[in-house]
């Protein structure tokens, strides 16, 4: 079998062949489906391998007086052997992993062959494709939980023990230094437990990340606004725990934690940071200073880890392994979530290299998992090549109105984008009649009654169902409730405008679809507005038609959020890509003349910025890169359309060339970008008007959204997502 090695004298990284693991008593064979790179522990050792020899004694002291001793015992010879031998030796890495049983041996009645299990120890749960794990240190895996995710078991338990020792109650206050992988997920137990939750990192990527998973706030460690955020929290009186998470040499962690606890608070270290107390400052406030020791009461104690022998949980109610099986029950059951934390899935042969682009910071990472070569399945994760169905519905065609009547439309929101963006273009229009506008407050009906001349306002989104004389419904709302309510207004016989997206998951779509079947009502539009700008219009008229596959890229900058802003609260409103991807995709798939096969989608650490790769039945592909990180002053969409020796560039929709037999450029627009808004309702208007197909086929607003779903698939199984049934 293989496994994950070094040499800590040369720093050799390497997978090696080395024979399986015998099958001992008290213990199960555990064949590995992913185990967890620890980008803080393990990264540290690989860095301390690659120093000289000095290097590895001045970070490795304690190990350095162990040598002196052996010196003065056993004289310097002796010792030299001894230190060379062991440092010239191939040492194992990893202790975090998800597997399949393969053996079980004499003892053991919880778990048999096939079962899959969460595995931990630096001794039994390492990187390798086969391990022997002892009794205490594995749990089975709940049904349901993906192995992937079952994987950060060791890791959670560290961090679950360290929120155990800080003891938190109802209503505190926490304060968490230090957000990597450890962090993040201290964060998510506190908020679990009812804590508010601060956190400190310098990396502002963690910081906004920490935020997504539940911290009221985060910062710098020398951040004005994180000593605020405390003091606003507290009522000035400082935190009442603070968990360090944090590495290095650095004294600051525990001089912040003490300048911002409260009296006679806590302070639980669980990283491996500098503990240089600053006596007067811990003194004066009688700070409680506590220690985490790794997953839990067991570790380190043969005893309990070889031999097998529980703790009586009477004594001792949160041993190692119960703390592993609490873990993967808060999993299971959606109190915490580790895929936000997934920066990157690498093949298990590749580890070498996953390990050297880490050490360099070519791959910056919170969390790193290795996949075994044929074990995703086996172990019940998504199939090498997952399947997305994008569904299909026949319909029957409205009549058109009689000649002269108005269209009579009814908005459901009226927030900034219907005010901005919609509303102005149909406030007026001749033909055009605004029925209603239904808004869940009372005063933001009442203003827009008054700004666009809105017939009536209510609250009362049944009236307007109910009411004949509404021709189509504009569903702008929050993300979360657009399918129900297109559901609603398509079963009332109205057409429908519903802003992106139109589904926040495959069952959200199904239903959408359901809807359509049963009221054979198919006027549907989904507000996909940049293939109706006029810039791009042009731009694809003088590129032409092809006759080969094209490559399209589509650079999308859309910079960071604002704290507080409505598109963070994933768990109810969808990721930011969920919500709004599916422009891109559909402007992709408009100049592609088609819809897509496949997606295939990586994300940074963090997930800040994501790739998202498209694949057309004719082999044209288009790259999407959704990023977060770049320059606010760099326009927001850039994107180039290269086929038959012409390439297409679209410049945010301000200025657009083709280049090829003849070169076209475009002049500066004037005024403000159009990206196609204006000309979207107009064509919505008239199919409404005249009962002709809407400006969108269904056929490519269902394809165009379960490609944007796809995403969210394709990055849980880090492998290409088919989408059945595509055109």
């Amino acid at each position: 079998m293989k496994q994950v090695v070094q040499n800590y004298k040369s720093g050799e990284l390497t997978v090696l062949d080395v024979p399986v693991p015998g099958c001992k008593p008290g213990g199960v064979l555990v064949r590995t489906a992913y185990s967890l790179i620890s980008t803080g522990t393990e990264l540290m050792k690989v860095s301390e391998a690659g120093m000289s020899m000095l290097g590895k004694a001045r970070s490795r002291p304690d190990q350095v007086a162990k040598v002196v001793q052996s010196v003065a015992t056993n004289g310097v010879p002796a010792t030299y052997r001894k230190v060379m031998g062991k440092l010239d030796s191939y040492t194992p890495l990893g202790y975090s992993l998800c597997g399949v049983v393969e053996q079980v041996g004499a003892g053991i009645d919880d778990v048999k062959v096939g079962d899959v299990v969460a595995c931990a120890g630096n001794e039994h749960a390492l990187h390798a494709e086969l391990n022997w794990v002892p009794k205490n240190l594995y749990t089975p895996v709940p049904d349901g939980l993906a192995p992937r995710h079952a994987a950060f078991g060791t890791v959670g338990s560290i961090a679950l023990q360290g929120v155990r020792q800080g003891e938190p109650q109802l209503g505190e206050v926490a304060l968490v230094i230090g957000l990597g992988l450890i962090g993040q997920l201290v964060v998510q137990l506190l908020v679990a437990a009812g804590v508010r939750v601060v956190g400190v990192d310098p990396d502002p990527a963690r910081c906004e990340l920490a935020e997504r998973l539940g911290a009221d706030a985060c910062g710098d460690p020398g951040s004005a606004a994180v000593e605020a955020s405390v003091a606003e929290l507290t009522g000035g009186h400082g935190v009442d725990q603070v968990y360090l998470a944090a590495g290095g040499g650095s004294n600051q962690p525990v001089e912040l934690a003490a300048r911002m606890s409260r009296d006679r608070g806590r302070v639980v270290d669980i990283g491996k940071c500098r503990l240089d107390l600053p006596w007067n400052a811990y003194y004066e406030k009688e700070l409680d200073v506590r220690f985490s020791r790794s997953y839990g009461p067991g570790r380190y104690d043969p005893e309990y880890e070889l031999a097998g022998r529980d703790y009586p949980i009477g004594y001792v109610r949160w041993t190692e392994r119960r703390n592993l099986a609490c873990f993967l029950d808060l999993l299971a059951r959606g109190r915490v979530d580790v895929e936000p934390l997934v920066s990157h899935v690498a093949d298990f042969d590749d580890a070498v290299e996953t390990y050297q682009s880490l050490k360099d910071g070519a791959l910056k990472a919170v969390a790193v998992l290795f996949r075994y070569p044929g074990q995703a399945e086996a172990a019940g994760t998504e199939a090498a090549a997952p399947v997305v169905a994008v569904p299909s519905v026949e319909v029957k065609r409205s009549p058109a109105r009689p000649a002269g009547t108005p269209v009579r439309l009814a908005f459901v929101g009226a927030g900034n984008y219907a005010t901005s963006m919609l509303l102005p273009h149909l406030a007026g229009r001749e033909g055009v009649e605004l029925s209603t506008v239904v808004t869940t407050t009372a005063l933001s009906a009442a203003n827009a009654q008054r700004k666009f001349g809105f017939a009536r306002a209510t609250t009362d989104l049944d009236a307007v169902l109910d009411d004949p004389s509404v021709d189509a419904v504009f569903v702008v709302t929050r993300h979360s409730s657009h399918a129900e309510l297109t559901q609603r207004a398509l079963l009332a016989g109205k057409a429908v405008f519903v802003e992106k997206p139109l589904a926040l998951t495959e069952d959200e779509l199904a239903g959408v679809l359901a809807a359509v079947e049963k009221s054979g009502n198919d006027r549907l539009q989904v507000g996909f507005n940049r293939r109706f700008s006029p810039l791009l219009q042009e731009a694809r008229k003088r590129f032409g038609a092809r006759s080969g596959p094209a490559s399209l890229r589509y650079l999308v900058n859309a910079g960071r959020l604002e704290h507080g802003s409505w598109y963070l609260r994933q768990d109810s409103e969808g990721s930011r890509f969920a919500g709004e991807g599916g422009h891109f995709i559909d402007t992709a798939s408009w100049l592609l003349g088609a819809d897509p096969v496949s997606v295939y989608a990586l994300t940074t650490p963090g997930n800040e910025d994501l790739q998202v790769v498209l694949r057309y039945p004719d082999g044209s592909t288009a790259t999407i890169s959704y990023v977060t990180t770049g320059a606010s002053g760099f326009p927001k969409e850039t994107l180039d359309l290269v086929a038959d020796g012409r390439v297409l560039k679209l410049d945010d929709f301000v200025r657009a060339s083709v280049y090829g037999p003849e070169r076209w450029v475009s002049s500066r627009l004037p005024k403000a970008r159009d990206k196609g808004q204006n000309a979207e309702l107009a064509a919505f208007v008239k199919a409404v008007r005249t009962g002709g197909p809407m400006p969108v086929p269904l056929e490519s607003l269902v394809a165009t959204t379960a490609a944007t779903l796809a995403v969210r698939t394709g990055l849980a199984s880090g492998v290409p997502v088919t989408l059945a049934g595509a055109r």
